[in-house]
């Protein structure tokens, strides 16, 4: 973790655009400093937001073919019975 000197935390103060942003003038990278709160909360619904994504893309229609393929012919309810999980 990088800790800000006395400095730095004056002339982030002072710039007053919110959020505060920085320059590494060797990259040319700008970074954006947020409370670690606001990162987390959109860290989480980042997260929220992918797990939607693969609902959406890939297990809705995987159950879609399932269902196609047999999957809901009452003989393969007996595959409910065996469930470790139950």
């Amino acid at each position: 973790m990088i800790e800000l000197t006395l400095e730095q935390r004056q002339a982030v103060s002072k710039q007053g655009e919110m959020p505060p942003r920085a320059i590494d003038p060797d990259t040319d990278t700008t970074y954006v400093l947020i409370p670690e709160a606001v990162y987390a909360r959109f860290k989480a619904l980042l997260i929220e937001e992918q797990n939607s994504q693969f609902l959406d893309e890939m297990y809705l229609p995987t159950m879609e073919v399932f269902g196609r393929e047999g999957w809901d012919d009452p003989a393969m309810d007996i595959y409910n019975d065996l469930d470790p999980r139950r």
